[in-house]
């Protein structure tokens, strides 16, 4: 599924992986990004998303999602006394758009029960209207989890609102090792296809559900279930990311 550079020096076996493809370094211009210098989040890309709301299992805190000085974002799932915590950012309102190649670099959870995510969604998601070219999907771009086994990553759409007409679709990709450090997130979106990359390489296609409409990018560590039981791990646990980037297509 990837090609990946061993090298072997004075701190032993290191491993680095491919990251952006060649022809989207080659048609696309990089339009928006950050790095997550410094030690707060950038108010001018990024809003805390549904602060104090319960979201399953989990209640969202703005103190859940921080920079660690070391320009590394820090998104993680967190337990105050009986108190599930949990962590999102969104650029909702600040940057929003359609089309393009949309990348980040992560490192997974390591416990059971959270799931981690980088994806997209439509500010009419709510609408249970079966035509996402108008009202758009959720795009996520990958999510992760430990449950049933930690050498995966998910691919999944989900359209036509969140009720009893909620339509999805969506691939799980194993990737070994995808649970040791660094790895990068990708998705070229045109108003023909989703094309989905782990480490600069194709994961998954598809033609279903395409949006053609701006959307929003969101980062996020929840406790939905869907990630296994939590009873027992240990927190906090949390998803590390070193970048966000958007490519547009270059004018021909």
């Amino acid at each position: 599924m990837r090609i990946i550079v061993l090298i072997i020096g004075l701190f032993g076996l290191q491993v680095i992986n491919g990251q952006t493809p060649e022809h989207i370094l080659k048609n696309y211009n990089l339009i928006w990004s950050d790095d997550f210098n410094g030690t707060t989040i950038d108010s001018l890309k990024w809003s805390y998303r549904a602060t104090g709301s319960k979201r399953q299992f989990g209640i969202v805190k703005e103190e859940n999602s921080y920079l660690d000085g070391n320009g590394k974002l820090i998104i993680e799932v967190s337990k105050n006394d009986s108190i599930h915590q949990i962590g999102q950012i969104g650029t909702q309102d600040k940057f929003l758009t359609k089309y393009g190649y949309f990348e980040c670099s992560a490192k997974m959870n390591k416990e059971l029960g959270p799931h981690v995510a980088f994806w997209l969604q439509s500010p009419y998601i709510q609408k249970e209207k079966n035509n996402p070219k108008k009202y758009g999907t959720e795009i996520d771009i990958f999510e992760y989890h430990t449950n049933g086994g930690t050498n995966y990553v998910y691919h999944n759409l989900h359209w036509n609102g969140y009720g009893e007409h909620h339509k999805s679709v969506g691939e799980k990709i194993q990737i070994d090792h995808i649970d040791e450090g660094f790895h990068t997130f990708g998705l070229e979106w045109t108003k023909d296809e989703y094309i989905f990359y782990v480490d600069g390489k194709e994961t998954w296609r598809t033609t279903e559900a395409i949006s053609h409409i701006a959307e929003y990018i969101i980062l996020s560590a929840e406790l939905s279930g869907w990630g296994g039981d939590f009873a027992k791990s240990n927190f906090p646990d949390q998803v590390i990311f070193d970048y966000v980037k958007v490519y547009k297509k270059a004018a021909n």
